[in-house]
């Protein structure tokens, strides 16, 4: 128990050749005591629990030290705390941000270490701590536990974690400020040295920042000492790169080039037909059931359908999933669990999936797209069709930049369509799926061209009501 009530004593002689000096001091009613060898070791102790009554400190009733000694005293690692933090995380994260944390946790703890004598082979020890401290599995009790915890530990990614148990520092030293620089500057580089991407570096950067936080929520630290190092995350430029989004011609083409690929080609031809006249995330589409597609009889060959979304389907290891599976079941992304977006889209998309349900049929649990075994499209399978689509559809000049380097180029080019066509960007950022302030950060470029428009028709306007 923590008390203010302490008083503390002379030092006086005792009957000992080795420590013939004693300190005593009283902690509520328990009585404390100390030898020393010394008088001025003695004296020199005296002077700080001296120093910690002036300042204001509680004493510990049972061991007689100040609060902050008895912190530091039973201060676990900061690998303990990065476990018990991942295992905090862990029921309600998503399986990408489960990834995430695992992955900065790892770049952190591998230098927040005490000494570099005997330190284990740096791939391996990045595995372990990825894959062994910072996942989590349900034991046969139900409860959740580490991997490494729960599971037999490969001998040499074993070996890494103790060296890493042992070395790790306390939490008590962690505010030291050159500590905290090490570990921002590790989130800082690739695993070769070179600068890391800007968002990566603001991603991990706020991962380890909560889990500071969390020390202070356990009083494993009286401040997040991150406040005080002078230490910025770079800027971001979220802006999309225009000159690299392909126009409404080369989107049909890559399209077209995707569906003279063979079987597989033709099935996933209205895939990517999603992605750009949708603007549909990758994982909405994949994801995309029959019932969600309202469609129009084909009588109406000019009429608009929709697109009901309300899950997706994000592919990441199963190791971070509940269900061992390589992607997550989950709603949209950034919004409530049983939230839907309803999407208009245009006779040519409508075309599209109709004559895709026609020919394909559906996966047994109504999805519309899926892989030669009847699994989730796989994103290295699209991606090697992309890249072929690119070789037949962009001209020699053009294949080695970065136009339309990535499938998700033909969401850009949707979003970028909608935008330059004069819809509002507030319905423009509901059919995407985004809040109105990240359309702002992705295509301001574009915003700000529609809004000079914009103000082109308004100073004419006024001019009219002037004449």
């Amino acid at each position: 128990m923590l008390t203010y009530d302490v008083r503390i004593w002379g030092i006086r002689d005792r009957n000992s050749k080795s420590a013939p000096f004693q300190l005593r001091w009283r902690v509520g009613a328990q009585k404390h005591q100390a030898p020393f060898r010394t008088h001025t070791l003695a004296d020199a102790r005296r002077s700080q629990l001296m120093s910690a009554v002036r300042e204001g400190e509680q004493f510990d009733t049972e061991t007689g030290l100040p609060a902050s000694e008895l912190r530091e005293l039973k201060s676990p690692t900061w690998y303990e705390h990065a476990c018990a933090y991942t295992l905090m995380k862990w029921p309600r994260a998503a399986a990408k941000h489960r990834a995430g944390i695992a992955e900065a946790l790892a770049t952190v703890t591998a230098v927040l270490v005490s000494s570099q004598k005997g330190v284990p082979n740096r791939e391996v020890s990045r595995r372990a701590l990825r894959t062994r401290a910072f996942q989590v599995r349900r034991t046969a009790d139900g409860t959740l536990a580490t991997r490494k915890d729960a599971e037999t530990v490969p001998e040499d990614e074993a070996a890494a974690l103790a060296w890493i148990a042992e070395n790790s520092l306390k939490m008590s030293d962690l505010p030291h400020s050159e500590k905290l620089r090490a570990a921002l500057t590790a989130l800082s580089l690739r695993l070769d040295g070179t600068a890391a991407a800007d968002n990566t570096v603001r991603r991990k950067r706020t991962t380890f920042n909560n889990a500071l936080r969390y020390a202070v929520e356990r009083g494993l630290l009286t401040a997040n000492p991150l406040a005080r190092i002078d230490w910025e995350p770079p800027a971001t430029d979220d802006e999309v790169d225009f000159r690299y989004v392909p126009d409404p011609l080369l989107a049909r083409s890559l399209i077209d080039a995707v569906g003279e690929q063979g079987a597989r080609g033709e099935h996933l031809k209205a895939f990517f037909g999603c992605l750009y006249f949708a603007a549909m995330r990758p994982s909405e589409v994949a994801a995309l059931g029959s019932s969600a597609c309202v469609l129009p009889d084909e009588a109406q060959q000019e009429a608009w359908g929709e697109l009901v979304l309300a899950e997706s389907r994000p592919e990441v290891g199963s190791g971070w999933t509940d269900d061992g599976l390589s992607y997550e079941k989950r709603g949209l992304k950034r919004r409530a669990r049983k939230a839907t977006r309803a999407v208009p889209i245009p006779p040519e998309l409508v075309g599209l999936l109709r004559e895709h349900r026609k020919t394909y049929g559906t996966a047994p649990d109504g999805r519309l797209f899926r892989a030669a075994g009847g699994g989730r499209v796989r994103s290295t399978e699209y991606t090697a069709m992309w890249q072929e689509a690119r070789e037949k559809a962009l001209p020699p000049e053009d294949r080695e930049t970065p136009l339309a380097d990535v499938p998700y180029s033909l969401r850009h080019a949707g979003v970028s369509l909608w935008i330059k066509a004069g819809v509002d960007p507030v319905e423009v950022a509901r059919r995407a799926g985004h809040s109105p302030a990240v359309l702002w950060r992705f295509y301001a470029k574009i915003l700000r061209g529609v809004q000079h428009h914009a103000n082109e028709l308004i100073s004419l306007a006024l001019s009219d009501q002037q004449g």
